[in-house]
């Protein structure tokens, strides 16, 4: 199974910094550790006309030149610099390689060992997210798509992150091509949220059981939907941050627990023989190194689907 990184290009965060930048470094080398059929790759970086198929072109000269306001880069929680630049434009590289190698690779499955920067919207960054990497990998595998096979690529984004993908919503609002789910605390961030094409307000509090349950029955109105024409791609934004020890989550979803989600997930766009391209999102522990092991867990459980995936493909021919 094929993953990317971007983990080289480190943001130089104050003192104190809520944000955990360490954490992807420590998923690579976990996953380097204990998966070693996942090859992982460094990424490259998204260019200014890919990221314009989802953003508009002063915003990314802004980024890219370090002209934007002291009020968006506190909107963003970050700091300008040219690493952060960089580093954005490559966790977009990574989610664009992964739905490459899902999709016109015939993988079938791929990740990226960051990704899921779900706030960013067309116009501005928000909430640790400069661009959109799912949105504009989504519009660029659609004209790939199209270029190579002359055919119309629907897209379903399956966000299960803990804070609703307000961006990704706001990109898609008018798109019918593009189909976005969200399953989200109802309290949480961002407190101002945009209308998804299917949206599921979770409670504070919300364990394994009621979550699956809901998870269950979102997933069947998106099959319902979908009846006469099926997505072609997914993408999945798997968030661990509605884990029970996460410090900005407010759900009480177990390590277990999440790994059931991703199965469910995994599985059910295996059996439609939709290819997707995983992200992983949120994940603000109060313990580090939880976080890291429940993100090995999806990447491990993404591996188990991969596997499963090839072998029908081998069955097939």
């Amino acid at each position: 199974m094929r993953a990317f990184h971007a983990d080289s290009f480190v943001l130089p965060l104050p003192p104190g910094h809520t944000f955990p930048m360490s954490k992807y470094r420590l998923l690579r080398e976990a996953v380097e550790a204990t998966l070693p059929q996942v090859r992982v790759t460094e990424a490259p970086p998204a260019s200014d006309g890919e990221l314009a198929l989802a953003h508009d072109p002063a915003w990314i000269s802004a980024v890219a030149d370090g002209t934007t306001s002291a009020a968006q880069q506190r909107e963003i929680g970050f700091p300008w610099s040219e690493r952060m630049v960089e580093r954005s434009r490559r966790s977009v590289g990574a989610t664009i390689m992964a739905a490459r190698a899902a999709l016109l690779g015939g993988e079938g499955v791929a990740a990226n060992l960051a990704g899921g920067t779900h706030h960013a919207y067309a116009h501005k960054g928000s909430g640790y997210c400069v661009f959109n990497d799912v949105a504009v990998a989504a519009r660029l595998m659609q004209a790939e798509w199209h270029r190579a096979r002359r055919q119309l690529l629907r897209v379903l984004v399956v966000d299960l992150d803990v804070h609703q993908g307000n961006g990704t919503a706001a990109i898609f609002r008018d798109d019918p091509t593009v189909f976005t789910l969200s399953l989200h605390g109802a309290k949480n961030f961002p407190f101002r949220k945009e209308a998804s094409d299917l949206d599921v307000d979770l409670a504070d509090g919300c364990g394994d059981e009621a979550y699956l349950e809901a998870l269950d029955a979102a997933l069947a109105a998106v099959w319902s939907r979908h009846g006469a024409a099926p997505p072609g791609l997914a993408f999945y934004l798997a968030g661990a941050d509605p884990h029970e020890n996460d410090r900005l989550g407010r759900l009480r979803l177990s390590a277990d627990g999440l790994a059931e989600r991703d199965r469910r997930v995994l599985a059910a766009l295996r059996r439609r023989r939709i290819p997707v391209a995983l992200s992983m999102a949120g994940g603000y522990g109060r313990d580090l190194a939880t976080t890291v092991a429940i993100q090995r867990r999806t990447l491990a459980e993404a591996l188990a689907s991969w596997r499963d995936w090839r072998a029908m493909e081998e069955c097939a021919t």
